[in-house]
């Protein structure tokens, strides 16, 4: 669907909340008499559209502890608009809190979600989210409901700071950890700097998965334009909600569905984006398995194909040196969308919940700060994007952000040291008698959607102490795992097949010969075709297995991390959302 081919519904006609509330037969009144204890007068029960505030909001989810402020902004405007809005607390999949990751829990979000729409009255939702997972998780419910849907997200923190320099959240942390290590800073002064880290409400004020996550829900035209970037405690975040609020309830009278947003092109449009901003690799799996909910044929190839040679414009950590703070004061993302439109990378007639295709939303915006938002002939990296690698060490391919890796490992060959799980690394990295030097490659096992369970973020495996004391702070690393959005390196991830599934990673060991060779997408583990067929053979799997409740559930039917990690029996599930009433 266009912008220019779209054509909304008749209105007025009848909504999927009066299988609820309309008329006056007993079961009616029972659904209706019910909600009325909270006060609503008789006259809101009169066909006027429904609006589900899912709310993310959490004490347990820092970076979404301010939204029930912002809930309260979004129903002043669903109200302003002739809605009727309720609010409704998710399922809240905190980054900061959760274990064993909170990717773990993306798709229990996403199924309960899906079934609190489905099976309630809602005629659209507003999708209040801003903590890494939550984002992706509530979109892939209402891609599976696929009833009218707009994102609002929190918005990022302030900079923090440190004795003078800019401190970014996840990225300093690993950053200031690293130098502990080292020597170069004392566990007093590591403490001192935690304070200035998180210093107001809202997301990592890097370009880490929360901010990617927020970028790709405007990019692909689900969100107002302008939303990813307001800082969480700037009052035009506030402003936003409001004005979203508004804008649902004439999408769900346009009967504007994430359907017809979410195309192909949309998702194109997203990858493009997110190699400019020098986005998370977790976008990648969350894009692949939302495109799966929705029904778009996405895969790996499309990121290589779309992203590759998209130069990353955006001078912001973990590639470059700014914050959130200041990209949002630059212009933020539509500048971002509107230098792709200008460069013929951008399907510009795609539609967006505003009802305007995406290049009316950006046309006119100028950029404030050409130090935050770089011009295009200056780039901070040439080729940004996400590389997916190939070879015999992950025929289903990897991917490696190469705006936050090191130029001079993006063709290494080097020695394998290999950890069988995170246990054993963490066993062994601190070992002066490990046997490791800066040429080698560190490889993790069993850390994938199957392996940990729930594929965490321990892909940028912290450097062992006596090779931080020369001073190299990057090596060529490889996992099955994920890395936070926030981290940085030249780090190999989402190898698929996993080791837990069987996949040659399973296989490596210590002494492997192993090349990497970005330019050339490469990815080989040296050792003879008939070699690596016996060790498959003779392999077994290692790896801890649930036997009951959700974990069984998630390591029984959860996909490779090169589809999108989701429930295979969630995939294309979009359908009918209309509940059937018991009474």
């Amino acid at each position: 669907m266009t912008a220019s081919t779209f054509k909304p519904a008749p209105w007025p006609r009848q909504l999927r909340s009066q299988h609820w509330y309309g008329g006056n037969s007993r079961d009616t009144i029972y659904h209706r008499g019910w909600l009325k204890n909270q006060g609503y007068p008789h006259d809101l029960f009169d066909g006027r559209p429904i609006i589900g505030i899912l709310n993310t909001w959490s004490e347990l989810t820092p970076c979404n502890g301010h939204l029930r402020e912002l809930a309260e902004k979004v129903k002043a405007g669903v109200w302003e608009a002739g809605g009727f809005p309720v609010e409704v607390p998710v399922f809240s999949a905190s980054e900061n809190t959760f274990r064993p990751t909170a990717m773990m829990f993306r798709n229990l979000a996403a199924l309960a979600i899906e079934e609190t729409i489905r099976g309630q009255p809602m005629d659209g939702c507003v999708l209040l989210v801003g903590c890494d997972k939550t984002t992706p998780s509530l979109m892939m419910a209402a891609a599976s409901c696929d009833v009218p849907s707009i994102v609002v997200t929190g918005g990022p923190m302030l900079n923090g700071y440190f004795r003078g320099e800019r401190v970014g959240s996840g990225t300093h942390l690993w950053k200031f950890s690293e130098m502990v290590k080292a020597g170069e800073m004392t566990q007093d002064e590591f403490l001192e700097a935690e304070a200035s880290m998180s210093r107001s409400t809202g997301t990592c004020n890097t370009m880490g998965t929360a901010s990617t996550m927020a970028s790709m829900a405007e990019a692909l035209g689900m969100a107002l334009s302008g939303n990813a970037a307001i800082p969480a405690v700037d009052s035009r975040r506030r402003v936003m909600a409001q004005m979203s609020g508004r804008r649902i309830v004439q999408m769900v009278k346009d009967d504007l569905k994430p359907s017809d947003i979410m195309t192909k092109q949309a998702f194109e449009n997203a990858i493009r984006t997110n190699g400019a901003i020098g986005g998370s690799t977790n976008a990648v799996i969350h894009l692949l398995a939302l495109a799966g909910r929705v029904g778009v044929d996405l895969t790996l190839d499309d990121w290589d194909r779309c992203g590759r040679d998209v130069a990353t414009i955006v001078n912001l950590m973990p590639s470059g040196k700014y914050l959130m703070e200041e990209f949002f004061y630059a212009g933020g993302l539509p500048v971002v969308i509107k230098r792709l439109g200008e460069a013929g990378l951008l399907h510009g007639d795609a539609l967006t919940v505003s009802g305007r295709s995406i290049w009316d939303e950006v046309k006119d915006v100028r950029n404030w700060n050409e130090d935050v938002i770089l011009p295009a002939d200056r780039p901070l990296t040439e080729h940004g994007g996400i590389a997916v690698l190939k070879g015999n060490l992950a025929p289903r391919g990897a991917v490696l952000k190469p705006s936050a890796a090191s130029e001079h490992l993006m063709v290494h060959r080097g020695r394998a040291v290999v950890f069988e799980d995170i246990d054993d690394y963490k066993a062994k990295i601190e070992d002066e008698a490990l046997d490791i030097d800066e040429t080698c490659v560190m490889v993790l096992k069993n850390c994938g959607p199957k392996g940990y369970p729930g594929m965490a973020e321990v892909g940028n495996m912290g450097l062992p102490p006596k090779v931080l004391r020369k001073g190299i702070t990057d090596m060529v690393r490889i996992s099955d795992a994920r890395m936070s959005g926030t981290a940085y390196g030249t780090v190999v991830l989402h190898t698929s097949p996993e080791a837990a599934a069987g996949g040659p990673l399973a296989v490596v060991r210590n002494g492997d010969m192993i090349e990497l060779d970005v330019p050339n997408r490469r990815l080989h583990l040296d050792i003879p075709e008939e070699e690596l067929a016996a060790r498959l053979a003779a392999w077994t799997p290692g790896h801890a297995t649930a036997e009951s409740g959700y974990a069984w559930l998630h390591q029984t039917h959860v996909e490779g991390a090169d589809t999108g990690a989701d429930l295979d029996f969630l995939k294309g599930c979009r359908g009918n959302p209309v509940g059937k009433d018991s009474h």
